[in-house]
């Protein structure tokens, strides 16, 4: 009788709080290229709730530069969401990914003396994602908000299809992980 409202509950509980403010900069979360990030960080943009745009890439073997096929695939996204002029940052790809990427962001977001940025990201991953930019950037004083974009599958309707119930199982399982492992052990 109750599985409904469960099932809704771990839908809810992988989703960050959406909460926009004015802010310096948003970032476009780039790990699994999704048109959608793009076209609602096109959006805020357009909106005016942060002036510059930024988007991780993979590094090249150059750890200075992006690599051309990454840089290229967010650079169509872009354009095709009428992002313009974002900022391509190169992310050297080590595990824990997520938190590695925030180090660099934070990095970043300090040399340019930006203090609060608006994380777009994929729905499912939201809540693990404004966990680890919480957990690294409010110690060097830069303000998070979060911005959680959903495509088809949303938490009232995961269970409808295979795929939504293995992303689900999938976010749910690296959410615990870095909450009780990566974040629990990570340096200071």
């Amino acid at each position: 009788m109750t599985h409904r409202f469960w099932l809704l509950r771990i839908g809810q509980s992988l989703v960050c709080t959406e909460e926009i403010s004015p802010s310096d900069v948003i970032l476009v979360e780039n790990f699994d290229p999704d048109y959608l990030v793009f076209e609602r960080a096109a959006a805020l943009h357009k909106a005016g709730f942060a002036a510059r745009v930024l988007v991780p890439t993979q590094v090249s073997h150059d750890p200075e530069r992006a690599n051309p096929v990454s840089q290229g695939i967010a650079e169509l996204m872009s354009r095709v969401a009428q992002l313009q002029n974002p900022t391509i940052l190169p992310i050297r790809i080590l595990e824990p990914i997520s938190l590695n990427t925030t180090y660099k962001v934070r990095d970043f977001l300090t040399l340019k003396h930006l203090r609060s940025v608006i994380v777009v990201t994929r729905g499912f991953r939201s809540k693990r994602t404004s966990l680890v930019y919480h957990a690294v950037l409010d110690r060097a004083g830069i303000k998070v908000s979060c911005m959680p974009v959903f495509g088809q599958k949303t938490p009232n309707n995961w269970t409808v299809t295979w795929h939504g119930i293995q992303e689900v199982t999938e976010q749910f399982l690296k959410l615990q992980f870095y909450r009780f492992y990566v974040l629990w052990n990570r340096p200071a």
